[in-house]
């Protein structure tokens, strides 16, 4: 059951549709454009293709349940 839900939340991502879990958190598809970076060894300049990719973001009650105060 956990491969089929991960299944259809990696298809809906690949659509670039959002995933929300409610009250957990929300899957979304970030676009970059190309762009120049840099080879950290060398130093060369390095064309970068532009590209997808996948961020994850806590949802309100999850941040809420993790930063509670202990009493």
């Amino acid at each position: 059951m956990i491969d089929l839900i991960f299944d259809k939340m990696s298809e809906t991502l690949a659509r670039g549709c959002r995933v929300e879990v409610r009250g957990l958190c929300s899957f979304y598809v970030k676009k970059y454009k190309d762009y120049t970076g840099r080879n950290p060894k060398t130093g060369e300049k390095v064309k970068i293709k532009p590209k997808k990719l996948p961020f994850f973001k806590a949802g309100k009650e999850l941040r809420g349940r993790v930063n509670k105060q202990e009493k």
